[in-house]
């Protein structure tokens, strides 16, 4: 639920603004309620049961080093598009280095004084109001992980927002997403339930054109220096308020991909882009 509107600039540079003034208008309206676990972001908290235990499983089954207590101690995340800092804290208290960037100033006053009731949070997690094209000015091959939770479906150019996410991950490095499928099940759902008729999310949140297909997805990611290794299918209950996996990925679905290391990377951009189907091996989400 980020406001991302990406322009090619520097190194994909223009002088134009990444960013929406119309979407930052409508997200400000609702900045001040972030944490309201019963409001317009309940689904987004709900999402946490899954998607924390994704990331975590995901990049310790890629570790042999465990910190017990801290299992993603040493690890440096940019959460990109964080809102009012609801994924980026429970990345924080399993002991990771955040980054919150989002283009709204209010959701980061908002991001920034939730986590100051938590003294291990408020040394482990930092807000920035940004964009992400002023982060790769800064910050070439600096982060461990990246993630952008409900975020691809809002960006204008999302070649360019890959390339970003590139540009700022190390080598070998993860980008984690999740998004929205673009089928005719997540316009009847996504948008006239979800928006329309029970109100899950504010309406006018989703412009269902700039929902993304995994297939898509994959392809840009691939193209840029990407090794896809799971895409699954995610289902969102709304009498219970509650996420679950699925195989489908005709609604919601979560992607991990993997930064090639220099060489790799190099005879990637280099090579034509593969035709046949690349297979995928689904990970596996612990408990939260």
């Amino acid at each position: 639920l980020s406001l991302f509107r990406f322009t090619l600039k520097r190194p994909f540079s223009t002088s134009h603004s990444s960013v929406d003034s119309k979407e930052i208008k409508k997200f400000q309206l609702l900045a001040h309620k972030w944490w309201d676990e019963e409001g317009e972001y309940a689904a987004l908290h709900s999402m946490n049961d899954i998607r924390v235990p994704f990331i975590r499983d995901t990049l310790l089954s890629m570790s042999s080093n465990y910190h017990l207590g801290n299992p993603l101690s040493g690890v440096k995340i940019l959460d990109v598009g964080c809102g009012g800092g609801l994924l980026s804290e429970p990345l924080g208290r399993l002991g990771a280095s955040v980054t919150g960037i989002d283009p709204v100033e209010d959701n980061i006053r908002t991001a920034d004084q939730h986590k100051s009731f938590d003294p291990v949070l408020a040394k482990r997690i930092q807000y920035k109001s940004s964009s992400l094209e002023e982060i790769v000015e800064q910050s070439v091959e600096t982060f461990d992980v990246i993630v952008a939770s409900e975020v691809v479906e809002h960006v204008a150019d999302l070649e360019t927002f890959i390339k970003c996410c590139s540009q700022v991950l190390k080598p070998e490095g993860s980008l984690f997403i999740t998004t929205i499928n673009r089928t005719q099940l997540s316009y009847v759902l996504g948008i006239v339930v979800a928006e329309k008729i029970m109100g899950i999310v504010p309406e006018g949140t989703h412009e269902w054109e700039k929902f993304v297909p995994p297939e898509e997805l994959e392809r840009l990611l691939e193209s840029s220096g990407f090794s896809v290794r799971s895409v699954k299918g995610m289902l969102y209950n709304p009498l219970s308020g509650s996420w679950s996996w699925m195989e489908s990925t005709s609604l919601n679905y979560a992607v991990h991909a993997v930064k090639c290391g220099a060489r790799a990377q190099s005879h990637t951009m280099d090579s034509p882009p593969q035709t046949d189907t690349q297979q995928h091996t689904a990970g596996t989400a612990g408990t939260a």
